[in-house]
């Protein structure tokens, strides 16, 4: 057995705040996706405009940069805001967590928008006119016919996002949240045992990749209920 030399409970806490990091930044970026897939499927094209710039921009930004800016640059925006509004000057720094999951978030709705996109594109379109003509709103064709259908879809593609997204949170360490890769290298700076704490966060970040697509697997499952398999040939 490694020795952690009393590390181990800073590696546990580092893993749970990579958790929460995970799993507060997968809610937002799906309903960014959403919204960025709704945007450019609209028939207007200022909203095209704008859900093709989000998607352009945020894909093409190294994340992170995308993460720097949204920490740095809130900061900038809420004190000139405060100075504004409150004549104060003093220095208002965004919390790290907060940082983080809202640039995750935009980077990771970016992509998502373009898997809802195919996903809404792939249904045909008579299904939800049939379900116009049985006399539902167009609010229930979506809640009952079109999003079912498109969660189904989009499900491998978002869990394949999830899992980059999940190993993605190791860049917040560089503005400072306590998450798995910061607390490995300030262990590795307490202990100078690079190989020992590097090998056991590789091995924690392999071993929570490896339960989210067997989760991932079981929500596949579930989702295609009731679907005949496909016949070779």
């Amino acid at each position: 057995m490694p020795d952690f030399q009393g590390f181990e409970n800073q590696l546990l806490a580092g893993t749970w705040m990579t958790l929460r990091l995970a799993f507060a930044t997968l809610p937002l970026g799906i309903a960014l996706g959403l919204m960025g897939a709704a945007a450019r499927l609209s028939r207007l094209k200022v909203l095209r405009g704008l859900g093709t710039a989000y998607v352009e921009v945020f894909r093409g930004l190294p994340e992170l940069l995308v993460v720097l800016t949204i920490y740095f640059g809130a900061s900038v925006v809420l004190m000139g805001l405060a100075k504004r509004l409150f004549d104060y000057d003093g220095y208002i720094e965004l919390s790290p967590f907060i940082a983080g999951t809202l640039a995750l978030a935009l980077t990771f709705g970016a992509y998502a928008t373009e898997v809802f996109r195919g996903a809404f594109q792939a249904i045909p379109k008579g299904q939800a006119e049939a379900a116009l003509a049985l006399g539902m709103s167009r609010g229930q064709v979506f809640r009952r016919v079109t999003l079912p259908q498109t969660w189904r879809l989009a499900l491998p593609g978002l869990g394949n996002l999830f899992l980059i997204m999940m190993k993605d949170t190791a860049l917040v360490s560089v503005i400072g949240l306590e998450e798995l890769m910061r607390k490995t290298q300030f262990a590795v700076g307490q202990t100078k045992e690079p190989f020992t704490f590097y090998l056991s966060a590789a091995l924690i970040y392999l071993t929570l990749t490896v339960v989210a697509m067997a989760l991932l697997h079981l929500m596949e499952r579930r989702a295609n209920r009731g679907l005949l398999p496909r016949r070779a040939g």
